[in-house]
């Protein structure tokens, strides 16, 4: 056969035999390749097209499907929905009588009044009018305003990196001094106590009472406090257990559980202060029940406090042992890469002040008591005995070096709460703050740094400006073009302060613009919280637990797990074949049993719903005028509040 040959054969040979083509360069075959090469791209264009079309229909049963199969968001009807709603209702009225004005291609404000003959188009000129003298100044004037907060927000974020940066050039980090360095012969080994507050932890609470009991640390230097808030008896019974095992090990270990349950988290720990006992221990370390500490964790905080009678709170870092578990998670870990990197550094060395974070960290009991120990007064306990012991002199320390593993909320639902008391409690403590923060000691400096900084412009300007600029002026200007939004604004300035935020999590540069588009769709939940927290509405009082998987840590505790497994099996094995441990195992399966198993199904969020329709109502109006960025901007954004709306991020519930 000629080597310039081709053999197709074909099993089906009924209607097409062997083909052998000879000659493949001759100009004939060339021809018909390039005949043929046209009409083989239109079809595979026909036929992906056909796919294309053919794939929306079945988006759109799949969206129709979740929302029908959807929790409703709980007290979604309040004011900001109702005014989105309507916002958004006027828009596609707008967009209607622009697109009409486009075919139409009325150009009024170029022509004569007197020159215009029918009804519509001296009605649709007279609304240009209208809006050009009356609307467009004071929406400008509000564009201005929310500018000039913005670039202050970005300023102090460009310093806080700046600090950041000197800090890592010039190699600063707090010292311990000498003489308290080395630990190994026990000549400074305080009493220290160490407490765990949980609540209707069932998934986690092992794992964290494992991971505290295992710290290095002497064991007659060191009480265990677990704090058990939980309402599930059959709960507190394994909680109970668990501490039990560890005791039998050695382990000072202490279970304590209320009958009157107030005041959440800082009741808790209120509760727990009060014992006797607490007096004979220099420090309390904090640790919530999803968090596993390093068995150095104590070694490598405490020895910050010899020497220093000044320093009330070491603090330590959060790492997270879910942060690529989806796309929630890894935005997430951007933030708080920041927080703790930059943010919590920053002004623990410059200003020996930040806001507690609540957990991983240890505090020294007599500036918990001078400040007036724990309040139950805002759902953030943390940051309020914080501002309290920073107002009576005390001072913080932030080592970044120390970290202890904890778990990211992976499902949107959780971390929308957790967000809300985040942002709600602030400022319900900025309003109960703020007298006292005036009437105390402390410098001037302090005084202004706390109130414009800390909490006005980090707390309340940054939401605001952010959902003000981003979801309602800037599709405003699109129906208003009387009043411009520079493109600097909505793109060249947040995209250098989205990577300014993402060089602590160097890994995450990929997600740079979900990062950016996911921020601003947070800020409605960010914004509603502010509101509700410094007008105290119903909601800034909402405590809900996070949710948690009890994911473990492959790197610390899995090596800890596989060595005692099988001694904890063993004794927990002995321990249940007695009548006790019959009784409860018992009782364990009937409670199996006798709750049922409810059916998880994925929300749907009304407010970001509405934003995204709005935004992508303003994104066509910006096609008309072909605006280019905000084109773009309106339209991605509102697709990510279309996706968070449906709860697409995050896990998800099949």
């Amino acid at each position: 056969m000629a080597p310039s040959s081709v053999v197709v054969t074909m099993e089906n040979t009924k209607n097409i035999s062997l083909v052998e083509v000879n000659d493949l360069d001759s100009p004939a075959f060339r021809d018909k390749n390039k005949a043929a090469n046209p009409k083989r791209f239109t079809k595979v264009l026909l036929l992906k097209a056909q796919r294309t079309l053919g794939c929306i229909p079945k988006t759109f049963a799949s969206v129709k499907k979740r929302i029908a199969l959807s929790d409703e968001e709980p007290k979604y009807r309040g004011k900001l929905y109702r005014f989105i709603r309507a916002f958004l209702a006027i828009s596609v009225v707008a967009l209607c009588i622009e697109i009409f004005a486009y075919f139409n291609k009325w150009e009024l404000n170029l022509v004569n009044p007197w020159e215009v003959q029918s009804i519509l188009q001296w009605t649709y000129m007279a609304w240009i009018s209208f809006r050009a003298d009356y609307i467009a100044p004071s929406l400008s004037k509000l564009t201005t305003f929310c500018i000039v907060l913005f670039l202050i927000q970005s300023i102090d974020r460009l310093v806080l990196c700046l600090g950041c940066f000197w800090m890592k050039f010039r190699k600063i980090k707090p010292i311990i001094n000498e003489d308290a360095s080395d630990l190994e012969d026990g000549s400074y080994c305080p009493m220290v106590l160490v407490q765990i507050p949980m609540c209707n932890e069932k998934e986690v609470f092992a794992q964290s009472i494992g991971a505290v009991c295992q710290l290095d640390w002497p064991k007659d230097r060191f009480l265990v406090q677990v704090l058990d808030d939980s309402d599930d008896e059959v709960l507190q019974q394994m909680i109970k257990n668990e501490c039990l095992s560890w005791k039998e090990k050695g382990v000072n270990i202490i279970y304590r559980h209320r009958f009157i349950r107030t005041g959440y988290k800082a009741g808790n720990l209120k509760s727990a202060m009060t014992c006797d006992y607490v007096q004979d221990y220099e420090f309390v370390a904090i640790f919530d029940a999803d968090f596993q500490p390093n068995p150095d964790f104590l070694k490598l905080t405490v020895p910050h406090f010899k020497g220093k009678p000044d320093v009330g709170l070491v603090q330590a870092r959060w790492t997270f042992v879910n942060q690529d578990e989806n796309l929630l998670t890894r935005l997430q870990n951007i933030n708080l890469c920041f927080h703790f990197e930059v943010e919590q550094q920053v002004n623990g060395h410059y200003l020996n002040f930040f806001g507690f974070n609540g957990t991983a960290g240890v505090w020294r009991i007599k500036a918990l008591e001078e400040s007036g120990g724990w309040l139950e007064r805002t759902t953030v306990e943390d940051m309020d005995i914080a501002v309290r012991a920073h107002l009576y002199g005390w001072k913080f320390i932030y080592v970044n070096d120390v970290r202890a593993l904890c778990e990211l909320p992976e499902s949107y639902e959780a971390y929308k709460k957790q967000q809300h008391r985040w942002h709600s409690g602030p400022m319900q403590l900025f309003r109960l703050c703020l007298p006292t923060i005036l009437t105390s000691k402390i410098s001037v400096w302090k005084k202004a740094n706390m109130i414009f900084l800390f909490f006005l412009l980090r707390k309340l300007v940054l939401p605001f400006y952010s959902f003000t600029l981003f979801c309602i002026i800037l599709p405003l200007t699109m129906f208003i073009p009387e009043a411009q939004l520079p493109a600097w604004v909505i793109c060249y300035v947040p995209i250098v302060m989205s990577i300014l935020n993402i060089l602590p999590a160097p890994k995450s540069f990929p997600f740079l613009m979900p990062y950016l588009l996911f921020e601003n769709t947070m800020s409605v939940t960010k914004f509603n919280a502010m509101v509700s927290g410094l007008f105290q509405l119903g909601s800034a009082y909402e405590w809900v637990v996070t949710k948690k998987t009890g994911r473990s840590s492959e790197s610390d505790l899995l090596a800890f797990a596989e060595e005692e497994s099988k001694k904890m099996n063993e004794e927990k094995l002995s321990r249940r074949l007695s009548e006790s441990g019959l009784e409860l195992y018992g009782k364990l399966k009937e409670h199996e049993q006798e709750i049922p198993k409810k059916k998880k199904a994925n929300k749907i969020y009304r407010k970001e719903l509405a934003l995204a329709f709005l935004l992508l109502t303003a994104a066509a109006r910006s096609l008309l005028s072909a605006q280019g960025i905000h084109f773009y901007y309106l339209l991605f954004q509102g697709l990510t509040f279309l996706i968070v709306g449906l709860d697409l991020i995050g896990e998800q519930v099949s």
